[in-house]
Protein backbone atom coordinates (compact mmCIF):
# COMPACT_ATOMS: atom_id res chain seq x y z
CA UNK A 1 0.00 0.00 0.00
CA UNK A 2 1.35 3.48 -0.71
CA UNK A 3 1.66 5.74 1.83
CA UNK A 4 -1.41 7.76 0.80
CA UNK A 5 -3.62 5.15 0.40
CA UNK A 6 -2.58 4.07 3.89
CA UNK A 7 -3.41 8.09 4.75
CA UNK A 8 -7.00 7.60 2.75
CA UNK A 9 -7.80 4.37 4.79
CA UNK A 10 -7.34 6.68 8.30
CA UNK A 11 -9.43 9.13 7.11
CA UNK A 12 -12.15 7.25 6.27
CA UNK A 13 -11.91 5.59 10.06
CA UNK A 14 -11.75 8.66 11.29
CA UNK A 15 -15.00 10.52 9.20
CA UNK A 16 -17.04 7.57 11.01
CA UNK A 17 -17.33 9.71 14.06
CA UNK A 18 -18.20 12.96 14.55
CA UNK A 19 -17.44 13.66 17.98
CA UNK A 20 -13.99 14.78 19.14
CA UNK A 21 -14.05 12.26 22.18
CA UNK A 22 -14.75 9.15 20.41
CA UNK A 23 -11.76 9.99 17.71
CA UNK A 24 -9.90 10.55 20.89
CA UNK A 25 -10.96 6.82 22.31
CA UNK A 26 -9.93 5.79 18.20
CA UNK A 27 -6.44 6.94 19.16
CA UNK A 28 -6.11 5.91 22.53
CA UNK A 29 -7.10 1.89 21.19
CA UNK A 30 -4.68 2.37 18.30
CA UNK A 31 -2.11 3.16 20.91
CA UNK A 32 -2.86 0.05 22.79
CA UNK A 33 -2.79 -2.44 20.26
CA UNK A 34 0.84 -1.31 19.40
CA UNK A 35 2.79 -3.90 20.28
CA UNK A 36 5.20 -2.29 22.79
CA UNK A 37 8.55 -1.28 22.63
CA UNK A 38 11.60 -3.46 23.23
CA UNK A 39 12.86 -2.60 26.60
CA UNK A 40 16.70 -2.16 24.60
CA UNK A 41 15.21 0.80 22.79
CA UNK A 42 14.06 2.81 25.63
CA UNK A 43 17.00 4.85 25.77
CA UNK A 44 18.07 8.13 25.88
CA UNK A 45 18.82 8.40 22.22
CA UNK A 46 15.58 6.73 21.28
CA UNK A 47 13.30 9.87 23.41
CA UNK A 48 12.44 12.20 20.76
CA UNK A 49 12.93 16.10 21.87
CA UNK A 50 10.02 18.34 21.57
CA UNK A 51 7.47 16.29 23.11
CA UNK A 52 6.02 16.97 26.28
CA UNK A 53 5.38 13.38 27.13
CA UNK A 54 8.46 10.39 26.53
CA UNK A 55 8.45 8.95 23.28
CA UNK A 56 10.79 6.45 22.39
CA UNK A 57 11.10 6.19 18.35
CA UNK A 58 12.91 3.17 17.16
CA UNK A 59 13.94 2.56 13.33
CA UNK A 60 15.67 -0.10 11.46
CA UNK A 61 16.94 -0.02 7.85
CA UNK A 62 16.80 -3.59 5.57
CA UNK A 63 16.82 -4.19 2.14
CA UNK A 64 15.99 -0.02 1.48
CA UNK A 65 12.64 -0.60 3.74
CA UNK A 66 12.48 1.80 7.02
CA UNK A 67 10.82 0.13 9.59
CA UNK A 68 9.31 2.35 12.58
CA UNK A 69 9.07 1.29 16.02
CA UNK A 70 7.76 3.40 18.98
CA UNK A 71 6.02 4.22 22.48
CA UNK A 72 5.12 6.90 24.52
CA UNK A 73 4.07 6.84 28.14
CA UNK A 74 0.92 9.21 27.21
CA UNK A 75 -2.51 7.74 25.76
CA UNK A 76 -2.88 9.88 23.12
CA UNK A 77 0.36 10.54 22.25
CA UNK A 78 0.75 6.57 21.81
CA UNK A 79 -2.11 6.25 19.30
CA UNK A 80 -0.37 9.49 17.33
CA UNK A 81 2.60 8.24 17.26
CA UNK A 82 0.76 4.43 16.18
CA UNK A 83 -0.65 6.26 13.53
CA UNK A 84 2.60 7.92 12.21
CA UNK A 85 4.11 4.42 12.44
CA UNK A 86 1.10 3.03 10.05
CA UNK A 87 1.74 5.76 7.27
CA UNK A 88 5.38 5.79 7.41
CA UNK A 89 6.98 2.24 7.94
CA UNK A 90 7.40 -0.13 5.64
CA UNK A 91 8.52 2.31 2.73
CA UNK A 92 11.78 3.72 1.66
CA UNK A 93 14.09 7.09 2.82
CA UNK A 94 12.74 8.23 -0.42
CA UNK A 95 8.99 7.66 0.08
CA UNK A 96 8.82 8.98 3.36
CA UNK A 97 11.13 12.48 2.48
CA UNK A 98 8.36 13.07 -0.02
CA UNK A 99 5.38 12.44 1.73
CA UNK A 100 3.00 14.96 2.46
CA UNK A 101 1.30 13.73 5.50
CA UNK A 102 -2.08 15.76 4.94
CA UNK A 103 -4.33 12.77 7.12
CA UNK A 104 -2.81 15.35 9.96
CA UNK A 105 -4.76 17.82 9.12
CA UNK A 106 -7.65 16.19 7.41
CA UNK A 107 -8.53 14.13 10.24
CA UNK A 108 -8.75 17.29 12.50
CA UNK A 109 -5.86 16.15 14.40
CA UNK A 110 -3.97 19.67 14.65
CA UNK A 111 -6.59 22.08 15.72
CA UNK A 112 -7.57 19.12 18.19
CA UNK A 113 -4.27 18.92 20.09
CA UNK A 114 -3.05 21.39 22.68
CA UNK A 115 -0.34 23.16 21.80
CA UNK A 116 2.60 20.97 23.13
CA UNK A 117 0.88 18.18 21.88
CA UNK A 118 1.27 19.70 17.93
CA UNK A 119 4.90 20.29 18.82
CA UNK A 120 5.17 16.84 19.61
CA UNK A 121 3.71 15.43 16.96
CA UNK A 122 5.78 18.10 14.92
CA UNK A 123 9.01 16.54 16.77
CA UNK A 124 8.26 12.77 15.45
CA UNK A 125 7.46 13.74 12.17
CA UNK A 126 10.53 15.77 12.31
CA UNK A 127 12.56 12.57 13.72
CA UNK A 128 10.83 10.14 11.14
CA UNK A 129 11.94 11.97 8.45
CA UNK A 130 15.74 12.48 9.67
CA UNK A 131 15.81 8.99 10.40
CA UNK A 132 15.08 8.74 6.49
CA UNK A 133 17.51 11.30 5.64
CA UNK A 134 20.16 9.38 7.39
CA UNK A 135 19.60 6.05 5.88
CA UNK A 136 18.80 7.55 2.52
CA UNK A 137 22.87 9.06 2.43
CA UNK A 138 23.82 5.36 3.88
CA UNK A 139 22.45 4.18 0.51
CA UNK A 140 24.83 6.58 -1.77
Amino acid sequence: MTINEIQDEIIEEFAGFDDWMDKYQLLIDLGNDQEPLDEKYKVESNLIDGCQSRVWLQADYADGIITFTAESDALIVKGIVALLIRVLSGHTPDEILNADLYFIEQIGLKEHLSPTRSNGLLAMVKQMRMYALAFKSKEQ
